[in-house]
Parts: structure tokens; sequence; C-alpha cells
């Protein structure tokens, strides 16, 4: 699958992901993308490096195989560790190992990783150097414009000339500053402005280097308009919220067949999924949360929703509640 991912990116010229989200892109979440889009390449959470060294491996880092291919997203500082958990996850069999500089929560913060690393270039050139030369998969940079009361025309050109010394050549850029002081991490999701055309201008400055889009787009008509000229489009909370959105990717920015699958198709996979899963996976119930978007915009939306919570506090097993939410909309349909 890494031939796979490399001719894709080499061939198509542009990539477009979902984006790594903290307990919302697990394993089950990524299966339900896939069966919306072959070509998107997948994100898990991130996983701090301590976790995947010392932790247990086969819960953090196991995988449906169909979900390739998938990107392993690492938290850390410390270059020795960032590299034996980068090995770990070339080992399980990932397509990309990405180092998260862009998580501005208080616990990150803490362990000295994520956004606050903006402020570190030399620090994260070293914990990728040691990442690259650890492992043959890819390992790419996702970061922030800058922190705090950095003055970002400076800082951001600084930051990327430094690691990519180091040889990292892809970078994924979430276009908002973080603010590590005042801010809370949801608010630091919506509160400081994007600012799109930095992102560009630092295509523009090294146009030797991969550049990816990231931060509040919504629609694909969007990712289009807005990563023009750059080499990729990461999509988050929108692909979370409206995951339909994922099924037009393949024939929009890969050449790729009309999607012709139905709603209630994906439902009746999702329902046999959960039944393959849920009697060796108690973290399956999490499929519910995750596809109560599926409806989105549509007649039934509240409905789907309202009857897979309503199901889940019954306690059923997730293939049951699926199939509540099944019938609930097949009922809505002979009713109209």
């Amino acid at each position: 699958m890494i031939e796979v991912l490399q001719k894709m990116q080499q061939n198509q010229g542009f990539t477009v992901s979902v984006a790594p989200m903290m307990d919302w892109t697990d394993r089950h979440c990524r299966w339900f993308h896939r069966r919306l889009s072959a070509r998107a390449l997948l994100y898990t959470e991130m996983v701090v490096a301590d976790a995947v060294i010392h932790g247990d491996k086969d819960y953090l880092m196991s995988y449906n195989p169909e979900e390739h291919p998938v990107a392993l997203q690492i938290g850390g500082s410390d270059p020795v560790k960032l590299a034996k958990a980068s090995k770990v996850g070339e080992q399980f069999g990932y397509d990309e190992i990405n180092i998260n500089i862009g998580c501005p929560s208080d616990r990150v913060q803490s362990g000295r990783f994520g956004a606050c690393l903006m402020a570190e270039p030399d620090l994260v050139a070293e914990c990728y150097d040691a990442m690259a030369n650890a492992v043959e998969v890819p390992v790419t940079v996702k970061c922030r414009l800058g922190i705090d009361d950095q003055n970002l025309d400076e800082t951001l050109p600084e930051f990327i000339e430094k690691v990519s010394a180091a040889g990292a050549t892809h970078f994924i850029i979430h276009a908002r500053k973080a603010w590590l002081k005042g801010l809370s991490p949801k608010e630091n999701r919506d509160v400081p402005p994007l600012d799109y055309g930095l992102v560009h201008a630092m295509k523009a400055r090294y146009p030797h280097l991969e550049i990816v889009l990231n931060g509040g787009v919504k629609t694909l008509s969007e990712a289009q308009a807005e990563a023009r000229g750059l080499d990729g489009v990461m999509l988050g909370r929108a692909a979370y919220h409206n995951p339909w959105i994922l099924k037009d990717i393949d024939a929009m920015f890969y050449g790729g067949s009309d999607f012709t699958l139905a709603r209630e198709d994906i439902v009746a996979d999702l329902i046999d999924y959960a039944e393959r899963k849920q009697g060796e996976d108690r973290s399956t119930k999490a499929l519910i949360r995750h596809i109560m978007g599926l409806y989105a915009g549509r007649p039934g939306a509240r409905l789907w929703r309202r009857t897979l919570s309503e199901g889940m506090a019954t306690g059923a097993r997730p293939s049951e509640v699926i199939r509540m939410g099944a019938e609930a909309m097949a009922q809505l349909q002979d009713a109209a």
C-alpha cells in the first residue's frame, strides 16, 4: 500500500485526506470513512510516543486492513522515543508516519509536544531526523501557522526552513495560529482567524516542498478552490459531521468512477461490520457516535440521530442500535 500511496501522490499531484481528530478518527471511524472513499488518505488519532512504546500495542496500533492508505500520527518531543514509536508504526504496516506539531491542549503542552513545539523548530528538526532515519515509510509534519505572539511572517518560514533542512518535504499546515494562553482547545479550532494566504505564500516561497492546506474547509468545492496550487487538502470536522461529502472525493480528485451506493447500502455494511467486531472489540460501540452525521442535511436526519442515541442508552449491541436506525428510516420513507 505504500507504493499505492506514493503513486497516487506522484501521478495525481494532489492528496485529499481526513484529519487526525482525538476521540473521533479511531479504527471504526476510519473503516466507515473508507466505505465512502477508496482513495482519501486517513489518519489515526494522535498517539503519544510513550504509549506506543510502553502501552498495549495491539490495542493502540491495530486497524482494519481495508483502511489503507492510512497514516499514524505520533505526538512527542524526544527524538529517541519518536524514532522507536515510528519503527513500531512501520512494523504495523502504516503507510505514513506523521508528527503532531499542532495540538494546543493543556495536556499536550505539559508533555512538551504539539503546537508548543512551533517555538522550537531546532528540536522539531531533530525529532524529524530521528524518525525519518528509523523508518522507510514517508514521515510528514502537521503544524499550525504559529503560536501566541509570534510574528508569523518570520517564524513560520524559519520553522519550515529548519525542519525541511532535516529532510522534511511534506507539511500539512492548519491555517490558524494557536493561542496557548487564553484559549481552550475548542476555541483554538474556531477563534483564531484562518489565513489561507499565508499557506499559499509558503508554497510560493518553497515550491519544492509539498504543502497541504488544513483548517475550516467545509465542502469539496471549497477544497478545490482554496487549495488550488497546493499539494493537497485535509478535511477535519466537516468530514466527521457530514461524512457523506467523502463519497465524491474519488471522482472529483482522483479520476475515479462515480459513487453509486445509497446511504441504506452503507447502513447495511455498518450493521455487518458491527456484527463482526462487537464480540471481540468492546470499543465497537464508538461506531455509533461516528455515524451520527450520515444523514446530515437530509430528511430524517434528526430521527436517525435520536434513534441511535436512544438505542445506545438501552445498552443494545452496536449492530442492533444501527438496525434500529435503519428501521426508523425505512418507516419514515414508507410514510412519505
